[in-house]
């Protein structure tokens, strides 16, 4: 079967989701968009010299029975997906790509691939199906740059070089919340790291900390860990940043940021909230994202999805 790549259409996202080094022995024919591999300095010409294809964005959603996005699908480009197609990539069904699901992926009868670290699934008509392969925590080094990203990038934005007199409170002991540690610790800070078991006494002392760096995600169905109560005691002047880029969800009423305004101000408080900061080291991250991929996803055959669909 034929399986296209084509460059996210996400700000700046510089990942580059698949490397000519890892194309080995994959079953499914290889497409690539013109020019994916800019970003890295990779030609067309790599690919074409791993037995990959070339075409334009277009002709490989009409070409192609598989396409893989990193982030997800535009609505600009809904009007190129052909019905049955197979759509992959961190969809997001459950979350930002719910309105895809909705709209387009079950009117279309598409099969939707989510590479969710801890619950990769595929998506069809009203089914989620676990992809049982492919195992928990398969490509943890993103979430655990996302953490180092955002606690970096959070710093240099506000403009702070943290010292022993900054508390700092890191939320969570997951992949994110580990690169936000090793992150913190290169400065010489009063650090602590709070777990769901210890959340509590965070909570009761919430008002000590100058920095609030969040790992932790949580499900849409549940409360706030950080609530609108809470947040008022929060020292005026104090930075938090959600490395987990759970905004409104971990923390009451918090909104995404960007790169080019990773910072806002509320009520005292400064807020980070980047929803793809491995974006930020992307020559590392595309490095471990495309050799997990190649092993788990591309390599695999696309009609193992459609199998797993005949009785659905």
């Amino acid at each position: 079967m034929k399986l296209g790549f084509i460059i996210p259409n996400h700000p700046d996202e510089k990942r580059v989701a698949l490397l000519p080094e890892h194309i080995i022995n994959f079953e499914n024919e290889i497409y690539i968009e013109k020019g994916f591999g800019l970003n890295l300095g990779i030609s067309d010409y790599e690919y074409e010299n791993k037995g990959c294809t070339i075409l334009t964005k277009e002709e490989i959603f009409k070409q192609c029975d598989g396409i893989f996005s990193l982030k997800n699908i535009k609505e600009c480009d809904y009007d190129l997906i052909d019905n049955g197609k197979i759509i992959i990539g961190w969809t997001h069904p459950h979350g930002s790509g719910k309105s895809f699901m909705q709209n387009v992926a079950i009117p279309k009868d598409l099969l939707v691939v989510d590479l969710d670290n801890i619950h990769p699934c595929l998506f069809y008509k009203n089914s989620e199906i676990p992809l049982d392969w492919i195992p928990k925590n398969f490509v943890y080094q993103n979430s655990f740059i996302a953490g180092y990203a955002s606690t970096i990038h959070g710093l240099m934005s506000h403009g702070l070089i943290p010292n022993q007199d900054t508390k700092v409170a890191v939320l969570g002991s997951g992949n994110a919340s580990q690169g936000s540690y090793k992150a913190i610790s290169l400065f010489n800070v009063n650090v602590r790291m709070f777990y769901r078991k210890t959340m509590d006494e965070f909570l009761d002392n919430i008002s000590d900390f100058d920095l609030i760096i969040n790992g932790v995600e949580i499900a849409p169905e549940m409360p706030p860990l950080i609530d609108e109560q809470h947040k008022k005691l929060i020292k005026k002047g104090s930075l938090i940043i959600d490395a987990a880029a759970c905004a409104g969800r971990t923390i009451a009423g918090s909104k995404h940021t960007f790169h080019n305004e990773p910072l806002y101000l509320e009520d005292g408080i400064y807020f980070y909230a980047i929803n793809n900061s491995p974006s930020i080291f992307y020559r590392e991250s595309s490095k471990f994202i495309s050799e997990s991929f190649s092993k788990y996803i591309y390599s695999k055959n696309l009609t193992i999805y459609k199998s797993l669909c005949e009785n659905k």
